[in-house]
């Protein structure tokens, strides 16, 4: 079973969508703009927290950090692209995929099956 981050779902279990929070779309903002902190440990931490939301809206900034410098920044921006399950992130990831070393391939590979699969449903 697949984590959800506290507060990503309404009081009811909707969406964000459905029951607007400004906890957690303060929450949201404040983790899309770590995405462009100085450290790199709070820039993977903070894509890793963007995945573990699953909010579109975090899909464009995601998809910037693809070409950070730091090699743990791209993957696990790639791992949340990948729980996102945004097309958007398609064409992106397939570039870093022919640029990025085995390792992280895999995971890029992975985050595009899953994309596939969200579209396909």
């Amino acid at each position: 079973m697949e984590e959800e981050y506290p507060g990503s779902r309404g009081q009811n279990g909707d969406s964000p969508e459905a029951a607007p929070d400004t906890a957690y779309e303060k929450r949201l903002e404040h983790f899309i703009q770590l995405l462009s902190d100085d450290e790199e440990s709070n820039r993977w931490k903070a894509a890793e927290m963007l995945g573990r939301m699953a909010d579109p809206a975090a899909i464009d900034a995601l998809i910037d950090t693809l070409w950070d410098d730091d090699a743990r920044v791209r993957q696990k921006a790639a791992w949340a692209l990948g729980r996102i399950g945004d097309m958007r992130a398609y064409a992106p990831l397939q570039r870093l995929y022919r640029i990025e070393n085995e390792s992280a391939q895999e995971i890029i590979q992975d985050a595009l099956e899953n994309i596939r699969r969200e579209s396909s449903s």
